[in-house]
């Protein structure tokens, strides 16, 4: 009995050598594969979080620098956050802050170059559509127009369509055009909330150009 026990396990002893002497070097690549993927995926989440709180802390300066009014410091920091950790959300906002920044100490031209940066760059589709809008208003102030047009035609958004639609009339104005800046203000108008305080502006500009609207009738009134 015990020899038949040996011959046995001496037979499945041979299976088992014989299955790892086929498949053994596959198996250790594909274990070596799992743990090289596994510590890849540890390390990059970690230094996501690490990055993350760097660019969260230099956010916080530049706030500070902001709420100061120093513009050539918090210019530095947003240079450094774009260098640096341009991918996060923090370097998306620290552009928009930057910018209204350089805008409201006199700096149009970095304020231009600051939006054209997050226009075409940002980490998330919202701040570059943000970008685009505020980029488009200071190209309008430049008598660019052709590359006003331009950006407003990059904004994607459904959810800015009538800010898209704002901005539109007023470089229609600009152009002499006030048939199209009747039907883009009327447009925007009817794409924004009613309990908007921003629809009261549109009413203004529509009123200018000879348009009253009536609340009722408009579809932001019904939402």
């Amino acid at each position: 009995m015990a020899s038949h026990l040996d011959l046995e396990e001496q037979e499945q002893l041979e299976q088992l050598k014989a299955f790892w002497k086929r498949w053994g070097n596959a198996i250790t690549w594909l274990l070596t594969l799992a743990l090289l993927c596994y510590a890849g995926w540890t390390g990059w989440n970690y230094w996501q979080r690490n990055q993350a709180a760097k660019a969260g802390a230099m956010f916080g300066e530049l706030e500070r620098a902001v709420q100061a009014g120093d513009v050539a410091k918090g210019t530095t920091i947003f240079n450094t956050l774009k260098a640096d950790f341009a991918s996060t959300g923090y370097t998306a906002q620290a552009a928009l802050m930057a910018a209204k920044l350089q805008l409201d100490k006199g700096k149009g031209d970095e304020a231009r170059a600051t939006l054209t940066w997050a226009a075409d760059s940002a980490g998330s589709d919202p701040y570059r559509d943000l970008a685009r809008l505020r980029l488009a208003a200071l190209q309008m102030d430049g008598k660019q127009y052709a590359e006003a047009a331009k950006t407003l035609d990059a904004v994607k958004s459904a959810d800015f369509g009538p800010l898209v639609a704002d901005r539109r009339g007023d470089l229609a104005l600009l152009q002499n055009k006030p048939d199209e800046a009747r039907t883009q203000f009327k447009k925007a108008y009817d794409g924004m909330y009613k309990q908007l305080d921003y629809r009261r502006l549109l009413e203004a500009k529509l009123a200018t150009l000879g348009v009253a609207v009536a609340e009722e009738d408009t579809p932001g009134a019904a939402q």
